[in-house]
């Protein structure tokens, strides 16, 4: 099934890491204007970078973005599966 990200979820995982943006910044050796844009939604991140923040944070990679099912697909039609 094809997915849609929805709202970044990165400043919850930093909470529940009980992280700061800025610690995240400097582990990474990002700027925190970088990851203030990727929680924004202004950017998405990366695979890289988010196999790097899920890493240092210690979450699975999927729990940085809401996911949604896409509303472009039509309904599946389980007859035409066999």
């Amino acid at each position: 099934m094809k997915l849609e990200l929805g709202r970044c979820l990165l400043m919850d995982r930093l909470e529940e890491a009980q992280m700061t943006l800025q610690q995240l910044a400097h582990h990474l050796l990002l700027r925190p204007e970088r990851l203030i844009d990727l929680a924004e939604n202004k950017r998405i991140m990366s695979l890289k970078t988010a196999l790097s923040i899920a890493d240092t944070i210690g979450c699975e990679v999927r729990e940085l973005y809401e996911t949604l099912p896409s509303p472009h697909l039509p309904p599946l039609d389980q007859n035409n599966l066999l």
